[in-house]
């Protein structure tokens, strides 16, 4: 997957996130960490290296996310399993 692709989808799922409005603290925690990350990666103009802890963040979120929000859900496994498959 290019840079140009990884960037498509990490503006794609901040949209996804932006049109959320979780109904508990830990919720708007997490989306609000994982929009900081998603605007550093998409700032970073060789690298689409991810630190540990977003990857953590997003594992977090998918458990979270999973029952009431299975969009987004759908869209960090995506994320989640092209930056697994690309070795990061």
């Amino acid at each position: 997957m290019t840079n140009q692709e990884i960037d498509k989808l990490l503006e794609q799922l901040n949209k996804e996130i932006e049109g959320i409005q979780p109904d508990d603290e830990k919720g708007q925690e997490l989306l609000r960490e994982l929009s900081a990350d998603i605007r550093e990666l998409l700032e970073r103009a060789e690298s689409k290296q991810p630190a540990t802890s977003m990857m953590d963040r997003i594992e977090t979120s998918i458990d979270h996310f999973e029952v009431t929000h299975p969009e987004l859900t759908a869209a960090l496994s995506s994320l989640f399993s092209i930056l697994s498959n690309a070795g990061i």
